[in-house]
């Protein structure tokens, strides 16, 4: 009867193909910029490899500064809401790339950018898990990450293949265009957003600076994990291009973030299915295998061919890891704290990516950057370990209905 039912109720509604859409087009403007932004720097304003790291890790400390002023609003204001005020300060600070100035300027448009992009992306998130059929969160949730997911792969793919070619600021047009399209289709999205508190006693004695009020402790263990998930992608969006250059592979790297995204889009629909009928567990540790394999991969590239395995190893790996851990901290959350959740969620994913660079920038200058794979690849196996006593360990067998 549930499986009867939860084939009749649709995901792909209008709502929520609006919200991918928008999705999808927010990701490819941070990731057009993300993996270029570093080699800029460097070019630009002559900057060392650890100091190219922090501009490009200072978009997503601001993404974490917009999750945290957001998550505690979301519930008050609405996800749709949010959304709208979001886009329309990320195509303010979208403008700000247009300036020409010091390396401070850019500094300071990477942070509210950032601030602009937490806030669009945690609204998104909070309206995906309510567009989404309860029976079918998990494949909903997983189908919805697919926006981020081939925005991840189509933004560093045009990103390094048309910074060669043509000047930054097209990469900028590009990115306004995006965020002005994104805002128009906004309005079109309809959400049924009702939610009381179930404990508005407890709920209002938390003063204003609370770290209730940010915080999901339900999905904290979860964003431990996408932390440490966080700091090893960051190793290839942020120093990828300056392997390929090492091992004299520049041309095919554009190419790697495309495998990454078709691997994601075969197993992504199969993960979520799974998380639905079996647990998380059948999805997780066979994506953390994945995500360990394409580290040991990139460690002994020597040639194209191994260059593009990674890339395919990483949308099995990482790409389910982002979706499986989003669905979970959906999952241990009430449904008045689906907006904290998802914001607590991208904080530990943001922590990751953003202080990665810069922490990984020092170890470039000591080690080649084979080797730091390497490294990120025994990090892969002690957060497989984390999971499993933080999680994975209290997960039931049978399914959840």
């Amino acid at each position: 009867m549930t499986q009867a039912a939860s084939t009749k109720t649709p995901i792909w509604t209008k709502s929520f193909n609006i919200n991918f859409i928008t999705n999808f087009l927010i990701y490819l403007c941070m990731y057009l910029l993300i993996v270029i932004i570093a080699s800029y720097t460097k070019s630009e304003y002559h900057a060392s490899d650890s100091i190219a790291g922090l501009v490009s890790g200072l978009f997503i400390i601001g993404s974490l500064i917009g999750r945290f002023a957001t998550g505690r609003f979301v519930n008050k204001l609405g996800p749709k809401k949010i959304l709208l005020i979001g886009l329309g300060f990320l195509i303010i600070t979208q403008l700000f790339y247009f300036i020409q100035g010091s390396l401070g300027l850019l500094m300071f448009t990477r942070l509210i950018n950032g601030i602009a992009t937490g806030i669009t992306t945690t609204a998104t998130g909070t309206i995906a898990a309510f567009v989404t059929p309860p029976e079918r969160k998990s494949e909903g949730i997983s189908l919805f990450s697919l926006s981020l997911v081939i925005g991840a792969a189509i933004g560093p793919f045009f990103g390094l293949l048309l910074i060669h070619s043509f000047p930054i600021e097209l990469l900028f047009v590009i990115c306004l265009v995006c965020g002005i399209i994104s805002l128009i289709i906004t309005f079109f999205v309809n959400i049924k957003f009702d939610i009381t508190p179930t404990n508005n006693k407890t709920t209002n004695q938390h003063s204003a600076l609370s770290i209730h009020n940010y915080i999901a402790k339900e999905a904290l263990p979860i964003a431990l994990i996408m932390l440490i998930a966080g700091l090893t992608y960051a190793s290839i969006l942020t120093f990828l291009q300056f392997f390929a250059e090492e091992i004299h592979l520049v041309a095919l790297s554009s190419y790697f973030f495309i495998f990454y995204a078709i691997a994601s889009l075969i197993t992504r629909p199969i993960a979520g299915r799974l998380m639905d009928d079996k647990n998380e567990n059948v999805v997780a540790y066979p994506a953390f295998i994945c995500l360990f394999l394409t580290f040991v991969a990139l460690c002994l590239t020597h040639n194209g061919l191994l260059l593009i395995i990674a890339g395919l190893l990483l949308g099995a790996g990482y790409g389910n890891i982002s979706s499986c851990m989003q669905a979970i901290a959906i999952k241990v959350s009430p449904p008045e704290k689906y907006g904290i959740a998802t914001s607590t969620y991208f904080i530990g994913l943001d922590l990751g990516i953003g202080f990665g660079p810069y922490v990984l920038g020092f170890l470039t200058s000591t080690m080649s950057y084979a080797q730091l794979y390497g490294i990120m690849a025994i990090v892969v196996l002690v957060m497989t370990v984390l999971y499993f006593f933080l999680h994975g360990k209290n997960v039931k067998s049978e399914q959840i209905s």
